[in-house]
């Protein structure tokens, strides 16, 4: 008769490159190992489970195929028993054989294994389970080394996530490279906060100077993260044909380009009007946005905004004046196909400052109750620094931000853009 089971030494041995390979299949979950055959009896089972303390469960085979698997708890409290052994240990081993264990073929992956041994309740978290090829037994696997393999399947997966999110986000701040150096070289005394809420944003910004002067878009994505990375991108790329058709001297013509291009690309229509496209079709992804037409040489500030509106400090100003944007986001389904932005434009007298924040700043919870920062506070952040550069006022709004978040989770991409000219 053969018959070996998991022994101690040769079974830590054998599972020893499951602890340190990653595992995709089942296979490699196996240990191989002898079985049992019904014509084992009790007093060998017995024997075999006295010899290998580690031994928890012994497969029984029947012409090479699994049919069964014997617990060695259950199979020594049963021997425990008075005159059990007297009764069974002459008797075939399938007297106390699970008859129905959890059987899966090699090629299983680890992923619906652990679907399996989730499904089969307790028994396979306990018994381990019967590694077969095409029907033949081949080894036994334990629930403590499927559910290591799942670890470090999923350690591995989120490895390769997080690798190509690190990389995503160099290609991001690649993309905001040309925006950043032509501010530097345009802006005396300006700042710019971008902080993703993850390791990718949804925000994301553009600046160009010419001779006149310079344009610059602030814009926040439907969501954050790797969704509203792509968002950034297509908008980026929206932003620049619209230039090329618009120009730069009309902002709010801009948005409306930008609006025409993300709804006609991406099926945002209106679904009030779903008898003209199939019911569930179409998407509602957009953005906010402020635009921002500076003309040096005439002193003068043109603004269109999508929600995002822009604040505004002259030299001798006591107050911040809050200058709104219209309430139609770009590229949403509820915005028109032919809605037009209105273009406010204002005298910048020597000195005066101009900032734009998306709402993950203004709408990030904290203090004593939960609330938003909110406006209020940013105008009053503004005041109060209002001497100091750029670069200081940056620090200090956004000391001011972190004290009041506090230990609340940030709530999403965090931007803003500060300038005085």
């Amino acid at each position: 008769m053969n018959h070996a089971s998991v022994a101690s030494n040769d079974g830590d041995a054998a599972a020893a490159p499951i602890r340190s390979a990653l595992i995709h299949q089942t296979a490699g979950l196996a240990i191989p190992c002898d079985a049992v055959t019904p014509a084992a009896t009790n007093k060998d089972v017995f024997a075999i489970f006295e010899a290998q303390p580690q031994t928890v469960g012994l497969p029984v085979v029947e012409d090479g195929c699994p049919i069964g698997l014997i617990n060695r708890n259950i199979f020594m409290q049963s021997m425990a028993r008075p005159f059990h052994r007297e009764v069974f240990l002459g008797k075939s081993c399938i007297a106390f054989m699970d008859k129905a264990p959890l059987i899966v073929d090699k090629t299983t992956s680890i992923q619906d294994l652990s679907f399996q041994v989730l499904a089969s309740g307790q028994k396979a978290m306990n018994d381990g389970f019967i590694v077969s090829d095409g029907g033949r037994y081949l080894g036994i696997g334990t629930a403590q080394d499927m559910l290591r393999a799942v670890s470090n399947l999923q350690a591995e997966k989120n490895r390769l996530v997080m690798e190509s999110i690190d990389y995503a986000s160099v290609i991001q701040q690649s993309l905001a490279r040309p925006s950043r150096e032509a501010m530097r070289k345009t802006l005396a005394d300006h700042f710019m906060i971008w902080e993703p809420r993850d390791v990718v944003s949804g925000d994301f910004y553009y600046f160009d100077a010419d001779a006149d002067g310079f344009l610059l878009v602030l814009f926040d994505c439907t969501g954050h993260g790797v969704p509203g990375a792509f968002m950034t991108l297509i908008m980026s790329a929206f932003l620049r044909s619209a230039l090329n058709s618009v120009g730069r001297d009309d902002p709010g013509g801009l948005i409306q380009a930008v609006n025409r291009q993300v709804k006609t690309a991406m099926g945002n229509i209106d679904h009030r009007h779903a008898a003209t496209q199939d019911e569930g079709e179409g998407a509602d992804d957009g953005m906010d946005a402020a635009f921002i037409r500076v003309d040096s040489r005439r002193r003068t500030l043109s603004y269109a905004g999508a929600h995002l509106p822009i604040l505004l400090l002259r030299p001798d100003g006591e107050q911040v004046e809050v200058i709104d944007g219209d309430r139609h986001g770009v590229g949403y389904a509820a915005t028109p196909m032919d809605q037009a932005w209105t273009n406010h434009q204002v005298e910048l007298p020597e000195g005066s400052s101009v900032y734009c924040f998306t709402d993950g700043f203004v709408d990030q919870l904290g203090g004593d109750k939960r609330i938003a920062f909110g406006k209020r506070r940013t105008r009053e952040g503004i005041l109060r620094h209002r001497r100091q550069p750029m670069p200081e006022q940056r620090t200090a709004l956004l000391a001011a931000l972190q004290a009041y978040q506090g230990a609340e989770q940030r709530k999403d991409d965090v931007s803003a853009i500060g300038f005085r000219l």
